[in-house]
């Protein structure tokens, strides 16, 4: 049976999100259960979700607005346009952090939580009913251990844990089963060649969604010193949310450590004999096979 699961994003900054939430809605292997906004302006984020979730057709996935917290730039506002998120026919919680809590406790099955972002919703579900850690699971796109962002060799901050490092304390030390995608494998992921090629000529729906906010994202943060050497045109952005969309269902192309982390105050994560055990993803066995797989996912050219 698929994998229940709940995606908790900060969509709308960065577009891997974009990608990640459009590679999840392919995979057979899981049964999508709510998609919940986190950090940012959530109802902006929200809009956004739901927008995509109506290009894709699946306005039976209900759509949560988490705890708004920052300012960030709406990076994917060319896209969203003048959609609102009462425009959506599907459902619409006000509370995500509630939708989270009841749909993992009403659940007659394990729950994987995907977090691609900061993760002040999910610190605030724990709080709020604790007792979710007992019929849930952590999947998320979190840290670096031993390399940072490009495949550096030394680890760096990485910005879902340092943007509100106390609510990834919370997480972290949580007794529940944890599994992260840090920067060691996440951190150098992304879409060229014939890969890249493919997506920009197919005409699916969802895949023309994802080109466009990738084209009109690039335009909006051009001046971010990450295009100094990229060409949008060629190669998609670093991809770094995809990788725990796959862990939620599946850890075949990746060499997995269970390692004890704790997180500073500072946002670093470190490997440490006080920390609690995480299933950590460290390395890649075939990098160029999930590519290949996000790609053909992507497309919708079958499931496998």
């Amino acid at each position: 049976m698929p994998i229940p699961v709940i995606l908790d994003t900060d969509i709308g900054f960065d577009v891997d999100d974009v990608w990640a939430l459009a590679f999840l809605l392919r995979c057979p292997e899981v049964d999508v259960k709510l998609i919940v906004t986190d950090t940012g302006d959530t109802y902006y984020s929200a809009s956004l979700v739901a927008k995509l979730l109506e290009v894709a057709g699946r306005t039976d996935i209900p759509v949560g607005v988490g705890i708004p917290l920052d300012e960030s730039a709406r990076t994917h506002s060319k896209w969203l346009g003048d959609y609102r998120l009462e425009d959506y026919p599907g459902t619409v919680f006000m509370d995500g952090v509630g939708a989270i809590c009841n749909t993992v406790m009403s659940s007659p099955a394990k729950v994987s939580i995907i977090s691609i972002g900061p993760v002040p919703n999910i610190a605030a579900a724990l709080a709020r009913e604790p007792g979710i850690v007992n019929n849930s699971k952590f999947v998320g796109m979190h840290g670096s251990i031993r390399r940072g962002y490009l495949g550096a060799d030394k680890p760096m901050r990485e910005y879902n844990v340092k943007k509100h490092s106390m609510a990834c304390q919370k997480v972290f030390s949580t007794p529940w089963e944890l599994t992260i995608t840090p920067l060691d494998t996440c951190g150098n992921v992304f879409l060229q060649g014939d890969n890249f090629e493919r997506l920009k000529e197919s005409s699916d729906p969802l895949a023309q969604a994802v080109l466009q906010n990738h084209f009109a994202w690039c335009e909006a943060v051009k001046d971010w010193p990450i295009f100094s050497n990229m060409d949008p045109n060629v190669q998609s952005s670093l991809l770094y949310d995809t990788v725990a969309v796959y862990l939620a269902f599946s850890e075949t192309l990746l060499e997995m450590e269970q390692l004890p982390i704790i997180v500073t105050d500072d946002g670093k994560t470190l490997v440490d004999d006080g920390g609690q055990l995480v299933n950590c993803a460290m390395q890649w066995k075939d990098q160029t096979a999930f590519e290949a797989l996000l790609t053909k996912r992507l497309l919708n050219e079958g499931q496998r």
